[in-house]
């Protein structure tokens, strides 16, 4: 059985944001030359998320608005008190971001069969940026044969 990691990079161009991820995977997937196994996908950063979901417009403005409603952006957090904590001169005030992260996943796990993503017909994977824009990498790791 072989197992294979790879880092996807890339820059989010807003605050929040839900990137398909799919096709990046379906490509890392098609180049190791997997035809059945899984693929694991994670978020490294605590203020971003994975999800399996469809990919719709309309849909994604919902997802964000309900996600903002679940921790605005303004109200009054701890984490926000800046000037009680040792952190870098840059560090923004994303107590928020960190609350929508906990309430979606660090990471997914999909299947491959015959060399393709077992996902549904509506389904893609979907990475949320919740305090962007940002440089963000996610670990991909492909098992099977």
């Amino acid at each position: 059985m072989a197992i294979v990691n790879h880092i996807l990079n890339l820059e989010t161009d807003c605050n929040i944001g839900i990137y398909n991820l799919s096709s990046q995977i379906e490509t890392f997937v098609t180049a190791n030359a997997i035809l059945n196994g899984q693929v694991l996908i994670c978020s490294r950063h605590t203020t971003t998320a994975l999800s399996i979901n469809e990919y719709e417009e309309r849909l994604l403005e919902d997802i964000k608005a309900f996600l903002q409603k679940l921790a605005p952006a303004h109200q009054r957090y701890l984490h926000n008190d800046l000037h009680l904590r040792d952190v870098p001169e840059d560090e923004p005030e994303n107590a928020h971001a960190h609350l929508m992260a906990i309430t979606l996943s660090s990471s997914e796990v999909v299947p491959v069969v015959e060399g393709k993503l077992a996902l549904g017909t509506y389904q893609s994977v979907l990475l949320f940026e919740l305090d962007g824009p940002r440089h963000r990498t996610v670990f991909l790791q492909i098992s099977g044969e």
